[in-house]
């Protein structure tokens, strides 16, 4: 990966260099307004998908609004139901141009550096989505809408959590609750709040 701002040409302006005049609103110079907005790598926290082959496009498009409107850095799957469903192009906010939606064939082969596997399952021994406190750089993985995670995946994951219901929910739908409580708790990650 390239470091931010390679291949710029010259006539751009430096994006961190001090402006004559800050924004209109802004009373501090630009460098200091644009850091304090902008996370160093090494605090940087970040959540992504994994689908585990999943069933419906409608549902995969819905996941990728979810992922939009929650900042997911990126969305997997694996399997070729979805594969033969694109074509019907369920993406309609086209999330797909920011957000990556990666075809692959196995969810473990993609765990970035520091990041913990999280297993979204109803399944003895997992805990409360409520009383989760999630991590600084997650991949939350979900099972199929006609099944379950397999016990292999489940058993691979740092930590299991399900959504306290009174039914089984959708898939889409499921997704859209995780990444709301992981946005609802403030990024109260493991490392501590960061507003």
């Amino acid at each position: 990966m390239s470091s931010p701002g390679c291949g710029r040409a010259s006539s751009f302006p430096d994006p961190v260099a001090p402006r004559e005049k800050p924004f209109a609103d802004q009373t501090v110079p630009y460098t200091r307004a644009f850091s304090a907005r902008v996370p160093s790598v090494s605090n940087k926290r970040y959540a992504c998908i994994g689908l585990s082959n999943p069933k419906s496009p409608s549902n995969v498009g819905a996941i990728m609004r979810a992922a939009g409107c929650y900042g997911a850095a990126s969305v997997f799957y694996t399997g070729t139901r979805y594969d033969r469903a694109k074509d019907f192009v369920t993406d309609t906010k086209k999330v797909h141009q920011d957000i990556p939606l990666i075809n692959i064939d196995d969810l473990r082969k993609i765990l970035p550096l520091g990041c913990v596997p999280v297993a979204v399952e109803l399944v003895d021994g997992a805990r409360a989505l409520p009383e989760y406190t999630h991590p600084d750089r997650a991949l939350y993985i979900f099972g199929a809408e006609d099944g379950s995670l397999s016990k292999e995946i489940r058993d691979w994951c740092e930590d299991v959590v399900y959504i306290p219901t009174n039914g089984c929910m959708n898939l889409a739908a499921t997704v859209n609750v995780v990444l709301y409580d992981r946005l609802a708790k403030g990024n109260n990650t493991r490392s501590g709040p960061q507003f």
